[in-house]
């Protein structure tokens, strides 16, 4: 059976493990309300930011048009120009500081907590993300992920999907690559997460990008597991 030999599960985290459109845009209308800022439409605000800072900004180390820098570095940089073409460039440093680790505050899908409990009896599940250590260890006191461990983007000074970060976390654990399987809600990752040698676990997300987004595309190949949530996972693989 496919994953009959995994070991460790490793978690994409944004958008697989934690609600970031719906939470961000939560944090912004609050944000907004108290400070009296002019910005009418959050769920789009966040959805530009993840784009731009967060997509955008990880193509651009791994292409080499930036130095290496981590996730908090790459939101803060695209938080700074979306507030300043908003004309909100003069806002307090320190509650822009607070604001752009909204990042570090996301909440879990509402199956997750129960999966991952389920899960944690068979496997070892660490999160395995591009997000850097900080943010990871702090998200999941936050939203009481019950981890063994945390792997991070910038213990391996690589991102995802460059082979590094997957094999690099295989080696942390003591594990062979075919022991971890990547559980994500995105084909690109695990299609890296593949080529790397893990087993591969889609997981379906269809409101990450919100309620009118189109679905993530089917991926060019079949992956080791396809679930509907965590709490499917953990019935297919047995715990």
């Amino acid at each position: 059976m496919p994953a009959a030999n995994a070991k460790a599960l490793l978690f994409d985290v944004f958008g697989t493990v934690v609600d970031w459109r719906g939470t961000v845009a939560r944090e912004g209308e609050a944000w907004g309300r108290r400070l009296g800022l002019a910005i009418d439409d959050w769920p789009a605000f966040a959805e530009a930011w993840r784009r731009e800072g967060y997509l955008a900004g990880i193509a651009r180390v791994r292409r080499g048009e930036l130095p290496w820098q981590d996730v908090d570095a790459l939101h803060g940089r695209q938080l700074d120009k979306m507030l300043a073409e908003r004309g909100l460039a003069d806002l307090p440093e320190a509650e822009v500081a607070r604001f752009n680790r909204v990042w570090h505050r996301l909440e879990p899908w509402p199956d997750v907590l129960a999966g991952l409990a389920r899960l944690k009896r068979g496997y070892v599940i660490a999160p395995l993300s591009n997000g850097n250590f900080a943010l990871l260890t702090n998200l999941g006191k936050h939203a009481a992920l019950p981890w063994d461990c945390v792997l991070a983007c910038d213990l391996f000074g690589h991102y995802k999907p460059d082979p590094e970060v997957y094999q690099g976390a295989a080696r942390l654990l003591g594990l062979a690559p075919g022991e971890c399987l990547m559980v994500a809600a995105h084909t690109n990752d695990l299609l890296g997460a593949r080529a790397a040698g893990l087993g591969t676990a889609f997981v379906e997300r269809p409101l990450e990008w919100g309620a009118g987004s189109p679905p993530e595309p089917s991926p060019p190949v079949p992956f080791d597991r396809r679930a509907r949530d965590f709490l499917d996972l953990a019935g297919q693989l047995g715990t």
